[in-house]
């Protein structure tokens, strides 16, 4: 009977822990420095989310090893639903297939929502007198192992884009790692490389100005912020389709009642309008999902890229 009693009284205390649920404030993990992509999606999402649930949202910057030491942590974090994670393709797709992560972006965290996703565009040289897809490829294939292209970094979803196209269209581009998308963007408004896979928010400044040429974006679908500029896979190569996205997620034990409230949660703050345009603003679509559809979502990236990744034979520098 005694057993029995606890047993009722242990149910009726998580239950009403679970309904108190958030009583204090909510860390969101990112693994980038304060302005980048991850960083300001995060921030956006910041205040609408606490509005909602009564409690601060916190942003924790947690930056390096391209996303990894911020998901980490999480994943080693207490599963109480006070400290997520909002991570990106790399870090949870990518990166794990190029280094020995301390992690298992499949088995350690648990995924709460999809976020936000955008596709990159393939900028050239104005002087290289390119104006497509075609005229790239066919400099590329008349100068094999010359056209350089820049990425914010190996493993990063422009150095992928690169390599994807480089395996689909059969030519030998060599890529140009920096350390970041600033600095991979004064590299190429430098002359120091050929072309880069940019953000469309670090880019339509130098397209509309003429110091890049747009040849096409990486997504399935033509970019908001450049409707007039074509998709790589418009431009013959069916099926292609490289994009950044960043999602959130949980540390793996976490009760599913607390992530089903947060999924609830940040899909509502995802639709909110104010959100929404701010995210469109920074050339980023908003779009979330159930734990399920995200799930099933990383588990896809996973596999695509780590194929991309074995076959370009990409390794840790």
């Amino acid at each position: 009977m005694n057993r029995l009693f606890a047993l009722v009284a242990g149910l009726a205390l998580a239950g009403s822990c679970f309904a108190q649920y958030p009583n204090k404030p909510i860390s969101i993990v990112v693994g980038f420095e304060p302005g980048g992509g991850t960083d300001t999606t995060a921030r956006i999402v910041q205040g609408p989310l606490g509005e909602q649930v009564g409690q601060q949202i916190v942003v924790e910057n947690r930056a390096g090893a391209g996303g990894n030491i911020a998901v980490d942590y999480v994943a080693k974090a207490a599963p109480d639903g006070y400290t997520i994670v909002l991570a990106n393709v790399g870090a949870l797709a990518v990166n794990p297939h190029i280094l020995k992560t301390p992690y298992d972006p499949l088995k350690d965290l648990l995924p709460i929502s999809l976020a936000a996703e955008f596709a990159n565009v393939l900028v050239v040289q104005p002087t290289l007198a390119v104006k497509s897809v075609a005229d790239y490829v066919k400099l590329a294939k008349s100068k094999p192992n010359t056209i350089t292209y820049a990425s914010s970094g190996i493993g990063g979803a422009g150095h992928l884009a690169g390599e994807l196209l480089r395996s689909l269209a059969k030519i030998d581009i060599v890529h140009v790692p920096y350390k970041g998308g600033g600095p991979a963007m004064q590299g190429f408004l430098g002359g120091q490389v050929d072309s880069f896979f940019a953000t469309p928010i670090s880019s339509i400044s130098q397209i509309r100005a003429g110091r890049a040429i747009a040849v096409a974006t990486t997504g399935s679908k033509r970019a908001a912020l450049m409707p007039d500029v074509p998709t790589i896979a418009e431009a013959g190569y069916a099926g292609y389709e490289a994009l950044n996205w960043y999602g959130f997620l949980a540390p793996k034990g976490t009760p599913k009642e607390i992530v089903d409230r947060l999924n609830k949660e940040i899909v509502k703050a995802l639709a909110n309008q104010q959100v929404v345009a701010a995210l469109h603003k920074t050339g980023t679509e908003p779009k979330s999902s159930s734990p399920e559809e995200f799930a099933a979502y990383i588990k896809r990236e996973y596999d695509t890229w780590g194929k991309v990744v074995k076959e370009a034979g990409i390794k840790a520098q």
